[in-house]
């Protein structure tokens, strides 16, 4: 079998409850990341993740396979200020950043997570941001490295707890 082709797009919003559907599967499997009855209201987040679209410079991206599948997807932020996370994030100037990047378990290891990451750093780039912010855990050591790989540098400044879950900021200088 060859191996798939993926665009990246700006999600419809027809297809804002696929993406919230496997969100919900991807961050739900992931061990040790706190399960939907510890967190209801993240959750409920990434099931309705259509709804953040509503905030001003924010934007879902979709990794779609020639065949129109959804590959896997996550939420931008041209402005820190509606990013939504705990911390000091949303207080940083001339700044995007992107959030809940999922990516279909069944294809995993196919660059879809660095297609989709690269795109945000596009983006950012485009409206000529300083950096760019984001935020992982200890349970998501695959994105971890990958961000690490692509130049992210961790930002302790950023870090925050998410109820009983240590989050960890990173920084990338554009």
């Amino acid at each position: 079998m060859s191996k798939q082709e993926y665009t990246v797009r700006n999600a419809k919003p027809d297809e804002f409850e696929e993406i919230g559907k496997l969100m919900v599967e991807v961050y739900s499997q992931l061990e040790g990341f706190p399960k939907e009855s510890e967190q209801p209201n993240y959750y409920k987040m990434l099931a309705n993740v259509g709804e953040l679209t509503h905030k001003p410079e924010t934007e879902i991206l979709v990794a779609v396979a020639s065949d129109g599948k959804i590959a896997g997807g996550v939420v931008y932020f041209g402005d820190m200020q509606y990013y939504g996370s705990g911390g000091t994030a949303t207080q940083e100037l001339n700044t995007s950043g992107f959030r809940l990047l999922a990516v279909d378990p069944s294809i995993r290891g196919q660059g879809i997570g660095k297609l989709l990451t690269n795109e945000c750093i596009r983006k950012a780039k485009g409206k000529k941001r300083k950096q760019m912010v984001i935020h992982t855990t200890m349970t998501m050591q695959t994105a971890w490295k990958m961000y690490e790989s692509l130049g992210f540098k961790r930002a302790e400044d950023l870090d925050f707890m998410q109820g009983e879950l240590p989050v960890f900021g990173f920084r990338l200088a554009l």
